[in-house]
């Protein structure tokens, strides 16, 4: 008889021997154990087992040494350590005789032929080999006809389960070899160790030695038994039927298709494919080069068998170079009043960005083509950048095709890799024009500022080839290995800042600077733009959700102050998700949204309003940043007078640093002529402060400020007015130019400071400005430090300026 263990352990059990009439009367009073960590060992089975050699050798040969070969089987479960302790036994085991021991490979096996439980009384040694008294309990006698009834419906249990597995078969006949088939006592036994019960039921069955109790417990095991033999004998019909059925499908597939190739209605996938190659180039214009490259490819793939390595990669390389645009280009539509209303439509402000697109296409309109220009958006993050890429597209009616290089450290993105590695592909660019099916497409790339590099190459030297109008009408790809013009691709890339973008790669491109918007300008955008756009996602009417400008203009002031309105969808995404809620609650509620009403929606404001700082030693200085332009107040103070001095905080850059020693150096110099005390410096202590430590600067524009700063502590004279003011100084005392004036003025137009001091050389960015940022401004252009003190400082009786003229 064979069981669940014997076939895990691969060995079959050898001849079956009967049990002596006389078996009580032999079995011995002490017995040597052996344990089993897997499951209990009922008296009806008769199995091989293996045991570690190692640990059971001498316990084995002991038992061979006896006349009887008997032996106790008990259950112990130790799965922490390999040999039991007296106290991992169970009490109740099985006595049996063993037969043909056999040693190799570290294991010794045998076949154990159950005979009588037995119960553990003493043991007579805690360790291997152990040894132990025992007794052999006697089951109490039962009601025949209640055995009978049980026998019978485990008997009925059994023969449900013989159709279902032939490893019940077996076992059966192996079982009714050595027993009768009347004897209830074996039969409950045997049914259990027929089961795939777990260790713990089985050894509840052997330690129910009431025979009743014992068939009631065997009956539960056979029930679940047939339950889950019945529902893996289902599930093992429904596979090998979907599996025949998938077969049948199959052949028959295959037949069909060899019956149509006979009578010429098909063609096999490779034709089909060649067929498709082919047709897709019917309405495009190949170079002779191309077209003689792509005839070879097919050539060589009509020869290949399906199952050649080769045969994906020529098929996927044929894929790519017969789904390009060869020679297709979409009419542009250069209508210059419509490009007009596009643009308008679209954005509101930056009236000057939109003349410079309009003359960029009026332009196109007389050479009748839009190409060879690179176009660069550069501006703070949020001020629509992307969406007038895609607005230029759709005022020409082309296609548009956006992605982004920022982070890209591998040049096989821009041009491919090459055809020798597996898994190889075109670059993003041969992709692009794949994906809008023109060779005249708008390519938008994004943060081109944030291009990496790596071991991998270097991105930004592979755009080079691709941004240069003298060079991309032969763009080679990689993976291609074809010459593709992309002469006619209009390209336009975005910055946040132009420092970071490699010299030769600007070189190629047209920079058009977008500035932050001012207040009313954010105030427009939200009321055409955002909010209809905010309750369009959130699910609002207009009248469930109404926001005044006066509540509009308090959002920005207090919550979206940055350059960009990114930040101001944002707020008000989160006034409609809560008022969203309201409407859940009551459909027909209605909220305008007051001043007193956003604090309760979104918390106090983040911003206070700024209020330019004046005082002695404190200056107000324009800076520009990523995010736009912003304010700096530049304190200076005396710390004590016991010795000379000066000292730099607020987290400045080397530039910064620099421009601070210039000014005081400066102003230490030239003290007397600016009415000042000459010895103030030879004996103070001066500590200079950029408030906003935690944000780092950098950049020489703050020169006049920290001078101006420090002339003002050492004349103990605040400035006589409100005023801002950049530019760079010289040792010399020379203001020279700085960058992003128009950022600088947005920032003094929005905390209020209407009075500017800017280099005489920015005149001419001024002058370039759009109307409704230097209106009510009054700029004074300075070219020398001594015009600052004259701006700023009240001159004294019979003073005057230090120098009779000025450099021009």
């Amino acid at each position: 008889m064979t069981s669940p263990d014997s076939e895990a352990t691969g060995v079959t059990s050898g001849p079956v021997l009967q049990v002596p009439a006389r078996l009580r009367d032999t079995l011995p009073g002490k017995l040597l154990l052996l344990p089993l960590p897997a499951r209990p060992f009922l008296p009806a089975q008769s199995m091989p087992l293996v045991l570690p050699e190692s640990l059971w050798r001498e316990t084995i040969e002991r038992v061979g040494n006896t006349p009887h070969h008997l032996v106790g089987l008990v259950y112990a479960n130790t799965p922490d350590r390999d040999l039991p302790q007296p106290a991992d036994f169970r009490r109740i085991g099985t006595v049996v005789r063993m037969h043909h021991p056999v040693r190799g490979d570290g294991q010794i096996q045998f076949v154990a032929e159950g005979l009588q439980r037995f119960r553990i009384v003493d043991f007579a040694s805690d360790k291997a080999p152990f040894v132990a008294d025992v007794e052999y309990p006697e089951s109490p006698p039962e009601n025949p006809q209640e055995v009978r009834a049980y026998a019978l419906a485990v008997i009925a249990k059994i023969k449900e389960l013989l159709p279902l597995n032939p490893f019940y078969r077996e076992n059966v006949k192996a079982y009714l070899d050595r027993f009768s088939p009347d004897d209830p006592s074996p039969l409950a036994d045997f049914a259990a160790a027929l089961t795939s019960a777990a260790a713990e039921e089985l050894q509840e069955v052997l330690e129910a030695v009431p025979l009743l109790r014992r068939m009631e417990k065997v009956m539960l095991l056979l029930q679940r038994e047939v339950e889950v033999v019945g529902l893996q004998s289902e599930i093992r019909q429904k596979v090998e039927e979907r599996v025949s059925e998938n077969q049948r499908q199959f052949f028959l597939r295959e037949q069909l298709k060899e019956i149509q190739q006979q009578l010429g209605l098909s063609k096999d996938d490779k034709s089909l494919e060649i067929e498709t190659f082919r047709g897709r180039l019917a309405d495009c214009v190949v170079p002779a080069a191309a077209q003689q490259k792509i005839d070879d490819e097919i050539r060589k793939f009509s020869l290949l068998e399906t199952g050649s390595p080769e045969y994906a990669g020529t098929r996927n390389y044929l894929d790519a170079l017969t789904a390009l645009p060869w020679g297709k280009y979409t009419d542009d539509q250069i209508d210059i009043p419509r490009a007009r209303r596009v643009l308008a439509a679209d954005h509101e402000g930056l009236a000057d960005v939109k003349e410079r697109i309009i003359e960029f296409l009026g332009v196109g309109a007389l050479t009748g083509q839009v190409a060879g220009s690179i176009l660069l958006l550069v501006g703070p993050p949020g001020v629509g950048k992307t969406s007038i890429g895609r607005s230029i597209a759709d005022a020409l009616g082309r296609q548009f095709y956006r992605f982004s290089v920022g982070g890209m450290r591998d040049e096989a993105e821009i041009k491919g890799h090459r055809r020798t590695y597996i898994g190889a592909m075109p670059g993003k660019f041969v992709q692009a024009l794949r994906e809008v099916g023109t060779a005249n497409p708008v390519i938008m790339l994004d943060e081109i500022d944030k291009i990496g590099a790596s071991y991998h190459g270097d991105p930004a030297s592979a755009l080079l080839e691709v941004l240069d109008p003298e060079q991309n009408a032969s763009f080679l790809d990689h993976y291609l290995d074809l010459r593709f013009d992309l002469s006619r691709v209009l390209f336009v890339c975005t910055a946040n800042q132009l420092d970071s973008i490699p010299r030769p790669l600007l070189d190629r491109m047209e920079v058009i600077r977008l500035a932050g918007y001012v207040t009313e300008e954010k105030i427009a955008i939200a009321k055409k733009h955002l909010l209809p756009k905010v309750r369009r996602r959130a699910g609002l009417k207009p009248a469930q959700l109404v926001v005044p400008d006066a509540s509009l203009r308090a959002l920005i002031d207090g919550y979206a102050r940055e350059a960009g309105v990114r930040n101001l969808e944002k707020q008000l995404n989160r006034v409609a998700r809560k008022v969203a809620l309201k409407v859940l609650d009551d459909p027909q509620s209605k909220t305008r949204v007051t001043e007193d009403a956003l604090r309760e929606l979104l918390g106090q404001p983040i911003f206070r309003p700024e209020q330019p700082q004046r005082g002695v030693g404190v200056v107000t200085g324009l800076a520009w940043t990523a995010m736009g332009g912003a304010t700096l107040e530049v304190e200076a103070t005396r710390v004590h007078t016991k010795n000379r001095g000066f000292r730099l905080t607020g987290q400045l850059g080397d530039v910064m640093r620099e421009s601070a020693e210039i000014a005081y150096s400066y102003v230490a110099a030239n003290l007397a002529d600016y009415h000042g005390d000459p010895g103030f410096f030879d004996e103070a202590y001066v500590h200079l402060h950029v408030p906003e430590g935690a944000t780092p600067k950098d950049g020489p524009s703050a020169g006049i400020t920290m001078a101006s700063a420090l002339l003002s502590l050492a004349r103990n004279e605040p400035l006589h007015s409100a005023v801002a003011m950049t530019g760079e100084l010289t040792l010399t005392g020379r203001v020279l130019p700085v960058g992003g004036i128009r950022e600088k003025l947005i920032a003094a137009r929005r905390v209020g400071l209407k009075s500017v001091l800017l280099p005489a050389a920015n005149e001419r960015d001024f002058a370039e400005l759009p109307d409704y940022i230097s209106r009510g401004m009054r700029v004074s252009f300075v070219s020398h430090f001594d015009e600052v003190v004259a701006q700023v400082f009240r001159q004294p009786k019979g003073g005057g300026s230090r120098r009779s003229t000025k450099p021009g």
